[in-house]
């Protein structure tokens, strides 16, 4: 058996949780999760983490150089480092507009990644 010590992310309260898993790394016992949505976040982080990632990609013909975007949902946090390398050689030509899709399917994830601010 294993245990691992996480601090809840699912809402503002931050409940410290312990996750107990067998030897098959499949997760037995959840403790501390005072709500469904901080078990399921427990469950997910310690079997199979996703992120939502961040960025910005280089912009073209626009007022500003470079644009911020974001995935339009969560990707599994060990294909990170990849999706950066992605999102850093691309460029967009302006103007951008507000969930415009810069990369669609990003690293067959069936995740998009979008502009989140409008460049001109």
């Amino acid at each position: 058996m294993t245990e691992r010590n996480l601090i809840c992310i699912a809402c503002p309260r931050g409940c410290p949780i312990k996750v107990t898993l067998d030897d098959n790394k499949e997760v037995v016992n959840v403790e501390g999760a005072t709500c469904k949505n901080g078990d399921k976040y427990a469950r997910d982080e310690v079997t199979h983490p996703l992120r939502n990632l961040t960025s910005t990609v280089k912009v073209s013909g626009g007022i500003a150089t470079v644009a911020p975007v974001r995935t339009n949902g969560d990707i599994p946090k060990e294909l990170l480092f990849d999706a950066m390398k992605v999102i850093n050689s691309v460029t967009i030509e302006a103007p951008v507009h507000v969930n415009d899709i810069v990369i669609k399917d990003i690293l067959g994830t069936g995740i998009d990644v979008i502009a989140t601010n409008e460049i001109a």
